[in-house]
């Protein structure tokens, strides 16, 4: 009686295993975004519209797709989330540049694809700047300028390159920003500074009109102090000269 009983008990539990209806396996699905199977970069320019098309491989069933821009998860419409997904980045501007888009699997968010996007257009820099500066102060020249690619930066003034000395001028670039910085400023450095921002896409500038004014007087505090002294004992002295006069009237 206990043998049989205990194969009851494990026919019981296979016939509960068997009636479990299982999730079908991810394995071997297989996801593409414009005909890649794998992550890769999309190179695009400014304005122009691009398409991304997710397509499901290797399913016999239908399969809700994700789609991400970076971290948060775009919208999608109800008839463009099954087997196959297309989304739209309309126009293309600088902020997408460096965005990671990814279709997921929604059942199994590990199968996935990845593309992101080198936006490339060339530096936007113009304008012009009036600067006045007292002389023997520092001054700061700033250009702000994106570009992708990298642009570099050549500083001129008054229409030629100019010719950089130790110590009295200093450069600072980055990515996005390109300082000319000058210590101690002359009278021989008034005129007009042009940065020049440049990149295999083209140029752009902007002008910084420097004028170097004349030093401010500053009194010497002791001279004020020995006046103040002077003044004073001189306003002393009259008294005691008088003092037989206002004794007098008193």
């Amino acid at each position: 009686p206990g043998e049989v009983s205990r194969a009851a008990f494990v026919g019981r539990v296979w016939l509960r295993i068997l009636k479990c209806p299982c999730p079908p396996s991810s394995a071997g699905l297989e996801l593409s975004v414009n005909n890649h199977a794998a992550d890769f970069t999309l190179s695009t320019e400014l304005g122009p519209p691009i398409s991304l098309s997710c397509l499901v491989h290797n399913s016999s069933q239908a399969e809700e797709l994700l789609w991400y821009r970076g971290d948060g998860q775009v919208g999608l419409n109800d008839g463009n989330k099954v087997n196959i997904s297309n989304i739209c980045i309309s126009p293309v501007n600088e902020s997408d540049n460096g965005v990671t888009f990814t279709c997921k699997l929604a059942r199994d968010k590990s199968v996935q694809v990845s593309v992101i996007l080198d936006v490339q257009f060339p530096p936007r820099l113009s304008g012009e700047e009036t600067l006045h500066v007292e002389e023997d102060k520092d001054v700061t020249l700033t250009c702000n300028s994106k570009s992708n690619p990298q642009a570099q930066a050549t500083w001129y003034k008054d229409n030629h390159s100019l010719t950089l000395q130790q110590n009295r001028h200093e450069l600072y670039q980055t990515s996005e920003v390109f300082r000319l910085s000058i210590i101690k400023v002359q009278k021989s450095d008034n005129g007009t500074y042009t940065c020049m921002v440049e990149s295999l896409l083209g140029n752009g500038t902007r002008d910084f009109h420097l004028i170097v004014e004349d030093k401010k007087p500053i009194f010497p505090k002791e001279a004020v102090i020995a006046a103040v002294v002077v003044v004073t004992i001189t306003i002393l002295f009259g008294i005691v000269a008088r003092k037989d006069k206002f004794f007098k009237v008193w």
